[in-house]
C-alpha cells in the first residue's frame, strides 16, 4: 500500500518535487499537495510577462491537471493548512478538515515584506507576489494610475516593468546605491539602469522611504530627504520573509526559515522542507533553482538513495524588465582574485569573469548571456580555466577551438 506523503504548497518547488517523485519512486507514495492559491501550480518567474501583457495567465501553469492525475496526485488548491499536528501525524485546513501523513514536505515559500512606515496600511499600498497582485495591477496599469514601486530588486524591477508596459508612469525607487545589489556590480547595474529607464521607469536611488501619504488613500511617497513623489498607487516589493508560521507553532525548529539538515530534513521525524520557507546551513535562497536542487535531493532521499545537498552556487539567470541578465558565484571578487570586464555601453552589453586559483568563481553578465550556463557550469564544476583564460570571455566556441589549436 502507498504511503501517504502529503506536501503543503502548490509552488514551483512542490511540482519539482512531484516531478522528480514520479521518476524514483512512482506508485511508493499516495501524494497529496495542499495550497491556498486557488489555481494550479504556476511559472511566478513569469507573472511580470503576464502583468506586461506579453504572456496569458493560463499559459504559465508549469503542468495541465491530467499531468497531476496521471501520477495518482490528490490535489487540494484554495485550501489554507492551519495547523500540523506532530504527534497524531495529521494536518488541520482551514474548514475543519484534517489530513493525514507517514511523511511530510512544507513548501510554503515566503511572504512580500511590507515596509513599516506611516500611511503602510491606507487603501493602493499593494505587493508584488501571486497572480491574485497581479490582477489588481492590471485594474491600476488599465486605468493609467501614477505607480511607485518600492524596491530595485529583481521583485520590483519586474513589477515596474511590467506596470510600464501595462500602460501606467512609473517610479521606482531603491534605498542602495544601485539595481540588484545582490546579484550585479556597480558597473553591470549602471548598464541595466540605462537600460531600463528608457522603458518607461524613471529610477530614484539611495531614495529612503518616509512614509506613505494620504488620508484614506494613497496621494503621495515621502522620502526621507523630504522629496515627495505623486501616486495613486504603491507596490511592495523590498524583499521577501519565508512562511515559517505552521512550522513555529508546531515546536518544528525555525530561524529565518525552516531549518533543514542535509537530507532537507527539520527537527522533527518525516517532516522535510525546501524552497523559499527552508533555511539550509543558514541559508535561506529564495531563488527557483536551488529549490529544484532540493527537489531533486529531497526524491532520492526519499526512494531511499544515498544522497545528500551540500548547498546551492546562486545564480541569476533571467529577463529583467526585457533585459537579458545573469549573475553566479562570487561576482564582486574576493582577496587574490582578478577580474576580466569587457564592457560595450553603445551594444548594451558588459561581462565580468573572476577567477581565482585558476578557477572561474564568479561571473556578471547583461544582453548577452548567450554562454551564461556555460560560466555556471564552470564555476560549479571548479575546474581550471589557465588554458582557455585569454579566450573565455569570448564565449566557449572560441575558447573551445582556442584550446584545441
Amino acid at each position: 500500500m502507498s504511503e501517504p506523503l502529503v506536501i503543503v504548497g502548490n509552488g514551483m518547488a512542490a511540482a519539482r518535487l512531484v516531478d522528480e517523485l514520479a521518476k524514483v519512486a512512482l506508485g511508493r507514495y499516495a501524494i497529496a499537495v495542499i495550497g491556498d492559491e486557488p489555481r494550479l501550480a504556476y511559472n511566478r518567474v513569469l507573472l511580470s510577462s503576464v502583468l506586461a501583457g506579453e504572456t496569458a495567465s493560463h499559459d504559465i501553469e508549469l503542468r495541465p491537471a491530467d499531468w497531476w492525475r496521471d501520477r495518482g496526485v490528490t490535489l487540494k488548491y484554495g485550501c489554507a493548512v492551519t495547523e500540523i499536528d506532530v504527534g497524531r501525524r495529521e494536518l488541520k485546513i482551514a474548514n475543519e478538515e484534517s489530513v493525514a501523513f507517514s511523511r511530510l514536505v512544507l513548501a510554503t515559500g515566503s511572504t512580500p515584506l511590507r515596509l513599516n512606515v506611516p500611511g503602510a496600511e491606507l487603501a493602493g499600498v499593494h505587493t508584488f507576489r501571486d497572480s491574485r497582485d497581479v490582477d489588481l495591477l492590471l485594474t491600476l496599469a488599465a486605468s493609467r494610475k501614477r505607480v511607485v514601486v518600492v524596491g530595485g530588486g529583481l521583485l520590483g524591477l519586474e513589477a515596474a516593468y511590467g506596470l510600464a508596459k501595462a500602460g501606467a508612469p512609473v517610479t521606482l525607487i531603491h534605498l542602495m546605491d544601485r539595481l540588484m545589489e545582490r546579484q550585479l556590480d556597480a558597473a553591470a547595474a549602471a548598464l541595466l539602469k540605462s537600460l531600463v529607464e528608457p522603458k518607461g521607469i524613471e529610477v530614484l536611488l539611495d531614495a529612503n522611504t518616509a512614509r506613505i501619504l494620504g488620508e484614506s488613500r494613497v496621494e503621495g511617497v515621502e522620502l526621507t530627504d523630504g522629496r515627495q513623489i505623486e501616486a495613486d498607487a504603491v507596490i511592495f516589493a523590498a524583499g521577501i520573509r519565508p512562511n515559517i508560521a505552521l512550522a513555529r507553532d508546531a515546536g518544528i525548529a525555525v530561524n529565518r526559515g525552516v531549518i533543514v539538515d542535509d537530507h532537507l530534513q527539520t527537527g522533527a521525524p518525516d517532516i522535510f522542507a525546501l524552497g523559499e520557507c527552508a533555511e539550509h546551513r543558514g541559508i535561506c535562497y529564495g531563488l527557483v533553482e536551488p529549490a529544484y536542487e532540493q527537489a531533486r535531493v529531497l526524491a532520492q532521499h526519499l526512494a531511499g538513495r544515498p544522497v545528500a545537498y551540500g548547498g546551492s552556487v546562486v545564480a541569476t539567470n533571467l529577463k529583467v524588465s526585457g533585459v537579458s541578465v545573469f549573475s553566479a558565484g562570487d561576482f564582486l571578487g574576493s582577496d587574490g582574485s582578478e577580474a576580466i570586464v569587457l564592457s560595450d555601453i553603445r551594444r548594451g552589453t558588459y561581462k565580468k569573469l573572476v577567477i581565482s586559483d585558476g578557477r572561474l568563481t564568479g561571473a556578471v553578465l547583461v544582453g548577452d548571456v548567450g554562454d551564461a550556463l556555460w560560466y555556471l557550469e564552470l564555476i560549479r564544476s571548479r575546474q581550471s580555466v589557465a588554458r582557455i583564460r585569454k579566450d573565455m570571455m569570448f564565449g566557449r566556441s572560441v575558447a573551445i577551438v582556442a584550446e584545441a589549436a
